[in-house]
């Protein structure tokens, strides 16, 4: 009894040793953040230096782990940006990636109210409340459609999106879903020309209606 009581406390020590440190500016977020950890790997980077990672710590996992940032837009507004970036993975049993997503506000709804005078029956006066406008995604990006998978060597990732006028935050990370482990570097957010095509997994048109595909 005594042994496995050494034996378990020596597992916590080498844990807690094992945990990685947080990147000054970057958080941990998703819908199982706990279920991963997530820091700067020391000389893990494509050129030997740090690179960031994820790596899980639970045997199976209902959700993903993120380590991501949120910045200014207004720099960016009414342009077009590309995040890339390089990712490395082992054994990643679902899927991983980069992600990018710029929050804005949508319209404001009215609504429009009619009451009656009490004197004259006939009269009406009609008020219009504008509600306060919600926040929502303008645009977004995870690669799930081109998603990283399985254990593959330092792989390019890009993501281009339109940063509306009305954008209040950018948001930008890479995620792990699933179990396996990760690692990601040299990530940069660029303005790109408008000939640079948007990676947005909405088509354009109608796809496979007849479902022959």
């Amino acid at each position: 009894m005594k042994n496995k009581i050494v034996i378990g406390s020596m597992l916590l020590l080498v844990t807690a040793l094992m945990a990685y440190k947080l990147p000054e500016g970057w958080i941990r977020a998703g819908s199982k953040p706990d279920d991963y950890d997530m820091g700067i790997a020391p000389g893990a980077g494509r050129s030997g230096n740090n690179a960031a990672t994820i790596q899980s710590t639970s045997r199976k996992i209902n959700g993903f782990g993120t380590l991501m940032q949120n910045i200014d837009p207004e720099i960016y507004k009414g342009k077009r940006v590309k995040l890339s970036g390089y990712i490395k993975a082992e054994e990643v049993n679902e899927w991983a990636g980069l992600w990018l997503r710029i929050d804005g506000k949508g319209p404001s709804k009215s609504v429009t109210t009619t009451i009656r005078n009490e004197q004259d029956d006939k009269r009406k006066i009609t008020s219009k409340v504008s509600s306060t406008e919600s926040k929502r995604s303008l645009a977004f990006d995870n690669m799930y459609n081109r998603a990283i998978k399985g254990t593959v060597n330092w792989t390019k990732c890009e993501i281009v999106l339109d940063v509306a006028d009305t954008a209040t935050n950018i948001a930008f990370g890479a995620l792990l879903s699933g179990t396996g482990q990760i690692w990601f570097d040299d990530l940069k957010l660029d303005v790109v020309n408008k000939d640079v095509p948007t990676t947005s997994p909405k088509n354009k048109e109608p796809v496979n209606m007849d479902f022959e595909k």
